[in-house]
């Protein structure tokens, strides 16, 4: 999948200026991050605070458009930290030697799926994919409450959705709905119509959450999908008339990680910040100003806001070793096949890309 030629270079000239000499002697630190530039900044500002002689530079991009930056830059690594993906792309990175194996002082604080093999990654959130809506266009009983109902004529046009191309919670949500249909026969196929259905409504596949946010606020489009933290945060900080569904048959749920990037001459400082924004106050914070859940299981529930503990979160299964061997083919299918195409899939009894 060719990535566009202009982000490309956009990134590459935002990295030339996060890479340059940090001033005053400081430590420059490099962190690649999907988190947006809310949460990463906040962190940037309490981090230097506790160590002055470190200077954070975060580069925010989509999570699979990281994976690919880190492949570019095997041979000569500029990130210290990739702070933010869904667990099998971190799996991927560390079966490529593009991850550091690194054992924070919390280890034992999490359950085994938040934990990646020879420790090159560890969970940082627990990340619900839901169905958003512009709540001012729809009422909460006219949005679409299962997934299934996206594929209804009534939607046509009516929904926009991030690329899924560099973005991990989409590729999460699309793989997801081909997993749920595998399950049932075998084969992708019936995922592969699923999206092709869903492709029939979808307006536009827009870059990035800001533009998915304001075109909803705008009425551009009616519904998308997308994670509830980052909805809560648009929502709280930007007065965007939204809301989500959690639907009852069940969501993907992203055990979101964190891991050192492999270098030769690893930066103290890297393990510093690692230590840093998982630790529990930070993971407190981020519970209470940017709504993310925690994934590790020693912070008492006293000190998290209320509605964690308050909204059930029904979580559909995911096989995380298919997801992690098959995303990229099944993602390359859709991209070729499916997208701007609007023809409900391949054809009922075929099975592109079996496994």
């Amino acid at each position: 999948m060719a990535r566009p030629l202009l982000v490309i270079a956009i990134t590459g000239s935002l990295l030339l200026a996060a890479c340059s000499p940090a001033e005053n002697g400081k430590v420059s630190l490099i962190v690649y991050s999907p988190h947006g530039k809310e949460l990463l900044s906040d962190h940037e500002i309490r981090f230097e605070a506790r160590y002055p002689r470190v200077d954070v530079k975060w580069l925010d991009m989509g999570s699979q458009d990281v994976l690919d930056r880190l492949r570019s830059e095997k041979n000569n690594p500029q990130a210290d930290i990739w702070w933010g993906a869904p667990s099998d792309l971190f799996e991927q990175a560390g079966e490529e030697g593009l991850l550091l194996p690194y054992r924070p002082t919390w280890s034992e604080a999490v359950a085994p799926e938040a934990r990646g093999s020879a420790d090159f990654w560890y969970g940082t959130y627990r990340t619900p994919e839901v169905i958003a809506y512009n709540n001012a266009l729809l009422k909460p009983d006219e949005a679409p409450e299962e997934w299934d109902d996206l594929l209804d004529p009534k939607w046509k046009e009516k929904i926009i959705l991030r690329d899924p191309l560099a973005s991990g919670t989409m590729r999460t949500i699309f793989c997801a709905m081909i997993l749920r249909e595998l399950n049932k026969t075998g084969s992708p196929a019936g995922g592969y119509r699923w999206l092709g259905a869903l492709d029939a409504n979808t307006k536009d596949y827009v870059p990035n959450l800001t533009i998915l946010s304001q075109k909803l606020a705008r009425r551009e489009g009616w519904v998308t999908l997308w994670n509830m933290p980052d909805i809560e945060l648009q929502r709280a900080r930007y007065d965007y008339p939204l809301a989500y569904v959690l639907p009852a048959s069940g969501v993907p749920v992203v055990m979101d990680g964190i891991a050192l990037v492999a270098k030769s001459e690893p930066r103290p400082a890297a393990r510093e910040y690692y230590e840093f924004v998982t630790s529990r106050p930070s993971l407190v914070r981020a519970a209470r100003e940017f709504f993310r859940i925690p994934a590790r299981n020693d912070i008492p529930a006293s000190e998290l806001p209320s509605w964690i503990g308050r909204t059930p979160i029904p979580v559909m299964p995911l096989d995380r070793d298919l997801l992690r061997k098959h995303s990229r083919e099944w993602m390359r299918y859709w991209d070729e096949h499916i997208r701007h195409k609007g023809n409900g899939g391949p054809a009922a009894g075929t099975s592109p890309g079996s496994d």
